[in-house]
C-alpha cells in the first residue's frame, strides 16, 4: 500500500509540473508583450491549453510510474481526464475545457484506473486494445464522475477555512495563510484551485503567494545538493510539488519553509502585499506573484514598490530558508540533504 501511494504521488507530481510549467514560465511575461506583439497570443493560448490537459498528462505519468503497458497507461490517462472536472458538455454537444480540474479527484480516478487495469491484466488477450480503453473510460472514469462533486465540495471546505482566516487582522492573517499555502503547495491539493474557489484576493492572495514562494525557494535550496541543478530550479520555476512524496514520507523536511512562510506572511500583511486568485498559487513561477503585486500596488513600478517586491519575493526567502535549513540540518539534526532527493527514472 505504501509503495502504491508513493508511485501515485510521484506520477501526480510529474504530471502537474509538466502541464503547468509552460504557462508558468511565459504567461505573465507574454501578457506584457502581447499588446505590442499580438502574435505571441498564440503562444499564450497554447500554454493555457497545456494547463487544461493536466488530468490526462497526470494519468499518463501515473501509468508510467507504475510501469504499465502503453495501452494500460493510455487508459489511465483517459479515465483521469473523465473524472477530473476539467471538461463540460455544452449545448449542441460542444465540449469546453477550462482550468486544470479538481486535482485530488484526478488522482483518485487515476488510482482506481490503475487498480482496474492491473486487475484486468491480459484477460482480454487479443481484444485488450479494444476493450481496455473503453472499460477504463466507463468504469474508473464513471466512478470519478460520481465522486467529483463530493471531492470538489471537500476541497471547497478547505477554501472556506482559509477564507475565514482572512477575517483576522492582517499580520496574523498573513502568517496563517502563508503557512497554509506553503503546505498546500506540497500536497495533492491545487493551490490555484483553492484560491479560485474562494476567490482569494488582496492581502490574502498576496500572502498566500509568499507562502508558495517560501516553499519553492526553500525546496530549491535544500534539494540542490541531492539533485541536479535543473531539478532544483524546477522547484521554484515550476512547483515544489516535486517534493510531494518526500513531504508525505517525512513532513519535517518542510519545517524550515513553513517558518519562512510565517515570517514572510506576517511581513506581507504589514506591507500590504496583494495578489489575485490566480497569482496566489504560483509563487515565483513565471514571475506571476511579483508582477501581480507590482501591477496592483499603488504607484505601480515605482522605486518603493520595486524594492519591496525584490526583498519580499527574492532576498528574504533566500536568506531565511538558507539560515533555517542550516539550523535544522547542522544544529537540530532533524533533516539531511538526502531527504530531498527525487528520482523519476
Amino acid at each position: 500500500m505504501k509503495d502504491f501511494f508513493n508511485k501515485l504521488l510521484i506520477g501526480m507530481s510529474m504530471g502537474i509540473i509538466v502541464a503547468l510549467i509552460p504557462n508558468a514560465l511565459v504567461g505573465e511575461i507574454l501578457k506584457l508583450i502581447i499588446p505590442y506583439v499580438p502574435f505571441f497570443q498564440y503562444i499564450l493560448d497554447i500554454s493555457v491549453l497545456a494547463m487544461s490537459l493536466l488530468p490526462v498528462i497526470t494519468g499518463v505519468m501515473i501509468g508510467l510510474t507504475f510501469k504499465l503497458t502503453p495501452i494500460q497507461t493510455a487508459s489511465v490517462g483517459l479515465a483521469a481526464m473523465v473524472g477530473s472536472g476539467v471538461w463540460k458538455m455544452g449545448d449542441g454537444g460542444a465540449i469546453t475545457m477550462q482550468g486544470i480540474g479538481v486535482v485530488i479527484n484526478t488522482g483518485i480516478t487515476a488510482a482506481i484506473a490503475v487498480l482496474f487495469v492491473q486487475f484486468i491484466g491480459d484477460r482480454f488477450k487479443d481484444y485488450t486494445i479494444l476493450l481496455m480503453p473503453a472499460l477504463s473510460l466507463f468504469i474508473p472514469g464513471g466512478i470519478g464522475l460520481f465522486t467529483l462533486p463530493y471531492v470538489r465540495t471537500g476541497a471547497g471546505y478547505v477554501g472556506v477555512a482559509i477564507d475565514n482566516v482572512t477575517n483576522l487582522q492582517p499580520i496574523l492573517m498573513g502568517a496563517i495563510i502563508a503557512v497554509i499555502f506553503s503546505i498546500l503547495i506540497l500536497s495533492p491539493l491545487s493551490t490555484i484551485g483553492v484560491a479560485t474557489v474562494i476567490m482569494l484576493s488582496g492581502i490574502g492572495a498576496g500572502t498566500a503567494n509568499l507562502g508558495v514562494v517560501a516553499s519553492g525557494v526553500g525546496m530549491c535550496i535544500a534539494s540542490y545538493r541531492a539533485n541536479n541543478f535543473g531539478t532544483a530550479l524546477a522547484h521554484v520555476m515550476g512547483s515544489p510539488k516535486i517534493q510531494m512524496r518526500n513531504f508525505f514520507m517525512k513532513p519535517r523536511i518542510a519545517f524550515p519553509m513553513i517558518i519562512t512562510a510565517a515570517i514572510l506572511g506576517a511581513l506581507g500583511g504589514m506591507l500590504n502585499i496583494t495578489g489575485t486568485p490566480y497569482s496566489a498559487g504560483f509563487g515565483l513561477a513565471g514571475l506571476i506573484g511579483p508582477l501581480n503585486y507590482i501591477n496592483l500596488a499603488d504607484g505601480g513600478w515605482n522605486l518603493h514598490n520595486t524594492m519591496i517586491m525584490l526583498v519580499m519575493f527574492f532576498v528574504l526567502p533566500i536568506i531565511l530558508n538558507t539560515a533555517l535549513l542550516r539550523l535544522f540540518e547542522r544544529k537540530l539534526k532533524m533533516i539531511k540533504a538526502e531527504d530531498y532527493s527525487v528520482n523519476y527514472q
